[in-house]
C-alpha cells in the first residue's frame, strides 16, 4: 500500500521515472527528486519554468489562495515570475455558489498581485469529489543567466526565512483547534488562522533571486529539503540548531505536539543556498520587505549531514512521515 502525502523518492526513481513518454531536446530539466518545477526551452535567450500542486484538505477560506500560491511558488524559486496558470476546480455535490466567487476573487486578487493571468483550465461539481479539490500549473519565463536551480557548492550558506514549522501550526489551528485551546488562548488560535497569509514563497523568492545561487520551498517534509539539494549537489551540509528561529506560536504548536522542527510541514519557508559574500544582503533586502531570515547552516565539501549541537553532533534527521498527515487523516472543523 502506497505510504500517504508524496511519493517516496524510491517510489518515483522505480515507478514514476521510467514511465515519462519520448525524450523531447526541449526539455532542459525534467522530472528529477528535489525539482520542483521543470524547465523548457523556451527562445535564445529565456526558458519556460512549468509547475504543478494539488490542493485539497486545506481549510475553505484558505483554498482560493493556495490555489495561487502552491504551484507559483515553485516558479519562483526557480527564478521566474509566475506569469501563467491553468486552474482545474472540482467541487462536492451541494458546493454553493457563494464559495465558488469566493475561490475565484480569491484567486483573481493573487493574480492581480503578482502580474498572472489564468488562461484556461477546468471547472466542475461530480459527486465522486468529497471535498474541494484544485490543480494548478503556473508558468513563468527566466533569462537563461538568471535560472535558479536548487543546487549547492561548499561554502554556501543555508539562509531561511522565518516560517518553519507554520504550515503545520496553522492547519492545526483549523482542525485541531480543541486540543490547542489547552495552550493557546482564542486570541493567539485566531492569529495563527490569519497566518496562512505567510504560507508562500513567491515574494520572498523574487526578492532574493539577486543575491542566491539556488532556492527551495521547505513544503511536505519541511527542512529535510536539504537532503535533497545535498543528494542533487554531491555536497554535504552542517545545520546550526542555535540559529534557528521560530516564530513563539508554532513553537508551543511544536512543543504541545512533542516535534521537532525539522520534518514538519512549513510550505512557505524559503531555503535560499546563498555565497557566503551574498548572505548579508540578502537578509537585510529581505528584511526591508518585512521577510525575517536567518543563516542556518552551511554546504561542505564532506558529505556528512549534520546538525551541531554545542560539541555534539549528530545526523541531521531524515523525512519519513510529515506529520502533516496526522491533522489530514483526522481532521475535524472548530
Amino acid at each position: 500500500m502506497l505510504p500517504l502525502g508524496k511519493l517516496r523518492n524510491d517510489l518515483l526513481r522505480e515507478v514514476v521515472f521510467p514511465n515519462l513518454g519520448v525524450e523531447d531536446s526541449k526539455v532542459i530539466h525534467g522530472p528529477r527528486e528535489g525539482f520542483d518545477s521543470a524547465v523548457l526551452e523556451y527562445n535564445d535567450d529565456h526558458y519556460l519554468v512549468v509547475a504543478t500542486d494539488p490542493i485539497l484538505g486545506v481549510p475553505e477560506e484558505t483554498f482560493g489562495f493556495f490555489a495561487y500560491h502552491f504551484a507559483s511558488s515553485d516558479v519562483a524559486v526557480f527564478g521566474a515570475r509566475p506569469r501563467w496558470l491553468v486552474v482545474d476546480l472540482l467541487f462536492p455535490e451541494g458546493t454553493s455558489r457563494e464559495f465558488l466567487e469566493a475561490t475565484m476573487k480569491d484567486l483573481n486578487a493573487e493574480c492581480h498581485k503578482y502580474g498572472s493571468t489564468i488562461i484556461g483550465g477546468h471547472t466542475g461539481v461530480y459527486p465522486s469529489i468529497s471535498e474541494p479539490t484544485a490543480t494548478t500549473t503556473a508558468m513563468g519565463i527566466v533569462r537563461k543567466s538568471q535560472l535558479k536551480l536548487p543546487l549547492a557548492k561548499p561554502g554556501d550558506r543555508i539562509v531561511v526565512t522565518a516560517k518553519v514549522g507554520l504550515e503545520f501550526a496553522v492547519s492545526a489551528a483549523y482542525f485541531r483547534a480543541d486540543e490547542l485551546s489547552k495552550v493557546l488562548s482564542k486570541k493567539e488560535l485566531m492569529r495563527l488562522k490569519r497566518s496562512f497569509y505567510f504560507e508562500t514563497v513567491v515574494p520572498d523568492a523574487l526578492i532574493a533571486k539577486p543575491f542566491v545561487r539556488g532556492m527551495h520551498d521547505a513544503t511536505e517534509g519541511g527542512l529535510t529539503a536539504l537532503h535533497e539539494i545535498a543528494d542533487n549537489s554531491g555536497v554535504g551540509f552542517r545545520v546550526h540548531p542555535e540559529k534557528l528561529h521560530i516564530d513563539p506560536l508554532v513553537k508551543k504548536v511544536l512543543e504541545f505536539y512533542d516535534l521537532e522542527p525539522w520534518s514538519v510541514s512549513s510550505t512557505g519557508t524559503l531555503i535560499a543556498i546563498t555565497p557566503p559574500e551574498k548572505v548579508n544582503s540578502l537578509i537585510t533586502e529581505l528584511l526591508k520587505n518585512g521577510i525575517l531570515a536567518f543563516e542556518l547552516g552551511e554546504f561542505t565539501e564532506e558529505k556528512d549531514r549534520v546538525l551541531v549541537e554545542g560539541n555534539e553532533e549528530r545526523p541531521f534527521p531524515e523525512f519519513t512521515e510529515d506529520p502533516y498527515t496526522m491533522l489530514y487523516k483526522r481532521r475535524g472543523r472548530n
